[in-house]
C-alpha cells in the first residue's frame, strides 16, 4: 500500500466523535489528543496515528494491564473498520505505557533466551495479544541459539521459545486458572 488510508487527516475526525461518545457514556474523566505517529521504538511500533490519553482517570485505563486503554483501541479499530493487518497503524497510550510496557517486552525476550539458551528447554510466555507477541518475536531475531514461535489459539495465544536445533513439540497452551469448586459441608 503506497498511501495509508489510515492517516491522520483521514481518521481524526471518526476515531474524535468515537471516543467522545464512548468516554461521556463510561463517565471517565479523560481527555485525549490525536496525534501523528511516534517512532520512538521503530523497530517495534511504527504507527501512523497516536492517541493520547490524560486526565484524572487514565489510572483506569492502566489499570490491569492496560485492559480499558487496549479495549478503547480495539473498539475504535472496530469502528474504523480495520482489518488485523492494519491494526499496528492505529496506537493508544497514556503515561508513556507503550512505550515501557515494549522495553518490558523487549527485556523479558531477551532474559527468557539467556534461560533457553542455558537449560536447553523451551520457555513459554504467558498469553499475549498479536502486538506483544510480535515485540518479542523481534527482540529476538538476531538470536541465533534461539528461535521463537506462536502457538494457540485466540485469546490464548503466546509465544514459546526454544533453542534453535530444538523441533516444536505440541506446546500446551495456558489455561486460565479456575478456583477449585468446594462443596457445602453436609449436616
Amino acid at each position: 500500500m503506497s498511501e495509508s488510508k489510515y492517516t491522520l487527516s483521514a481518521v481524526e475526525s471518526r476515531i474524535g466523535e468515537f471516543l467522545r461518545a464512548v468516554i461521556e457514556r463510561a463517565g471517565f474523566e479523560v481527555g485525549f489528543r490525536i496525534c501523528d505517529g511516534e517512532t520512538r521504538h521503530p523497530d517495534f511500533e511504527n504507527p501512523d496515528v497516536v492517541v493520547k490519553f490524560s486526565g484524572p482517570d487514565v489510572d483506569l485505563l492502566l489499570a490491569n494491564k492496560a485492559e480499558v486503554l487496549l479495549a478503547l483501541e480495539q473498539l475504535t479499530m472496530e469502528s474504523l473498520r480495520m482489518g488485523p493487518e492494519d491494526h499496528s497503524r492505529l496506537c493508544f497510550d497514556a503515561n508513556d505505557y507503550r512505550m515501557l510496557r515494549i522495553e518490558e517486552l523487549r527485556l523479558s525476550a531477551l532474559t527468557a533466551a539467556e534461560r533457553v539458551k542455558r537449560s536447553g528447554a523451551p520457555f513459554p510466555f504467558n498469553p499475549m495479544n498479536s502486538r506483544e507477541r510480535r515485540i518479542i518475536h523481534l527482540a529476538l531475531r538476531n538470536e541465533t541459539a534461539v528461535r521463537s514461535e506462536s502457538v494457540g489459539l485466540g485469546p490464548q495465544r503466546q509465544v514459546v521459545i526454544y533453542p534453535a536445533h530444538m523441533p516444536s513439540s505440541p506446546f500446551p497452551t495456558a489455561e486460565p486458572a479456575r478456583a477449585p469448586m468446594r462443596r457445602g459441608r453436609r449436616r
